[in-house]
């Protein structure tokens, strides 16, 4: 793509936002040449000197970001479920890598992220991005947003939920969380390289019912306000298990 910076024939960026995203990226562009980088940037900051804005903030707040840009600039926001709309009038991407950030930050090497544009430029900057930081971009066009970022959310965030109701559970008979990791960590390599139906096992694919049913008397026993998560997560369970069977 043509580049914004004569002299160094390097991509003017800033990054607003200094939240965990906005520091990880500027972390892993930093000291990359094809990017002359500025932030990450906090409240109020200024980026005069760029052409390109990469706005790391929470949802409600892009469109007060972009309405600051008060000139002619590519502008970007990282957010999942959200349109290009809040970014108007600026030539408007996104670019939302598929990868917690935790406070100690993230490796986007080898992630997809999901890229979106409302114009070439944007879209070639969107791509430049994600190629510098390591990740694979793939499209994901308006109709498909919220769907990918519910999807991410199951496999993100929910499993985070998942887990500390096991925790819980094992907590009861003094079993700790790092008891439970390998385990997890196994499920999940299998799950990626088998697939569900192939990684399933446990009692409820076993089609071993009197141990679910006393699995459940001591999950309303010892936790009783986790039995209705216990119930949806082994009806969904069997719904897979029998579609493994047929």
């Amino acid at each position: 793509m043509q580049r914004t910076d004569s002299t160094r024939g390097a991509m003017r960026i800033a990054i607003v936002g200094a939240g965990r995203l906005g520091t990880a990226i500027a972390t892993a562009l930093h000291g990359n040449d094809d990017f002359e980088l500025t932030g990450p940037l906090g409240r109020g900051e200024s980026a005069a000197r760029s052409d390109v804005f990469l706005l790391c903030v929470p949802d409600r707040e892009i469109a007060a970001a972009a309405a600051a840009i008060g000139r002619a600039g590519v502008v970007g926001h990282c957010s999942g479920a959200t349109g290009l709309e809040p970014l108007a009038p600026h030539a408007a991407f996104s670019l939302h890598p598929l990868m917690t950030v935790s406070q100690t930050g993230a490796d986007f090497a080898g992630v997809t992220a999901a890229i979106d544009a409302s114009t070439e430029r944007a879209f070639e900057v969107a791509g430049s991005i994600a190629h510098a930081l390591g990740m694979r971009a793939i499209h994901i066009g308006p109709e498909d947003r919220v769907a990918y970022h519910a999807a991410a959310s199951i496999a993100s965030n929910f499993l985070v939920t998942l887990e500390a109701a096991a925790e819980r559970v094992a907590a009861t008979a003094g079993v700790g969380r790092e008891a439970l990791a390998p385990l997890v960590r196994a499920t999940v390599e299998n799950w990626v390289a088998l697939g569900p139906e192939r990684a399933l096992t446990g009692p409820v694919a076993r089609g071993d019912e009197q141990t679910v049913a006393r699995q459940r008397e001591a999950v309303a026993e010892r936790t009783p306000e986790l039995t209705a998560l216990f119930d949806a997560l082994t009806a969904a369970t069997r719904e897979l298990a029998g579609a493994v069977s047929r």
